[in-house]
């Protein structure tokens, strides 16, 4: 029986590698469904196209994207508002129009903080999908977005406060991290199989590598180092809002 059906639903193109690419390379490897939506930065940018590679690297299929401007990088969506400036009903709606159509059985997003960093966007993104989520299994909510549909469970990508500390080596110690008391963890995940996946996904965010950021940090990283500090990921098991949601589990 294949694993649960997974859509991903994060802020910024690498998002998706950097907090859940263990995960969906897992599910993809044992036949499940997956799929991601992002919610900044438009088709035919070059981060689009970076996005297209890590998702082909995950067995994620193709880009589903908002096309809301990231934040901090106005060209991102040539045109377009900034995703926090959007309308809430308008961004709302969009995703659950995602999700009717996809039909997962499990979702996952940022978690309250927005991961490690913060960033506004991935904030915002977990505001949105959490409504989202709700939102799909009501009939007489967005009708002309498509047949209701529940999926049976939330998981949040986090980092529980023991992880930071190694955490360190690679984010440095000057940038503001966010993290959750490790009780709070509901689902801890060895990704160790996966990682060379998943670090090939993050790595093909090339202009992310090249500018310093996160995944270029993690390219300066010997392959040990990498295994150490990212073959773990880490998920809220958000309150499921059905009964079924307690027969299906993200696979740990």
């Amino acid at each position: 029986m294949p694993a649960p059906s997974l859509l991903a639903v994060f802020a910024h193109p690498d998002d998706e590698s950097l907090s859940a690419g263990g995960a969906l390379a897992r599910h993809a490897a044992d036949g499940a469904r997956t799929a991601v939506l992002t919610a900044t930065w438009a088709n035919g940018t070059h981060r689009a196209e970076e996005l297209a590679e890590a998702l082909r690297i995950l067995g994620a299929g193709k880009p589903r994207m908002l096309g809301y401007a990231d934040a901090r990088v106005p060209h991102s969506a040539p045109g377009c508002v900034p995703f926090c400036e959007a309308p809430l009903d308008e961004a709302v709606g969009r995703v659950v129009t995602h999700i009717r159509e996809f039909r997962p059985d499990i979702m996952v997003t940022h978690d309250a903080y927005g991961g490690l960093p913060g960033h506004p966007d991935h904030v915002h993104t977990h505001r949105v999908t959490m409504l989202a989520a709700q939102a799909a299994g009501l009939a007489q909510l967005y009708p002309d977005a498509g047949a209701p549909w529940q999926p049976r469970a939330l998981y949040l990508a986090t980092h529980p406060h023991s992880a930071v500390p190694a955490l360190r080596d690679v984010v440095g110690t000057r940038k503001s991290v966010y993290s959750v008391p490790d009780e709070l963890v509901t689902a801890t995940v060895d990704v160790s199989p996966w990682i060379e996946q998943k670090i090939a996904a993050v790595l093909a965010h090339r202009s992310e590598v090249e500018r310093g950021a996160l995944p270029g940090l993690i390219a300066a990283l010997p392959p040990d180092a990498r295994k150490r500090l990212f073959a773990t990921e880490w998920y809220i098991r958000h309150t499921p809002v059905t009964a079924a949601a307690r027969q299906t589990a993200l696979t740990v």
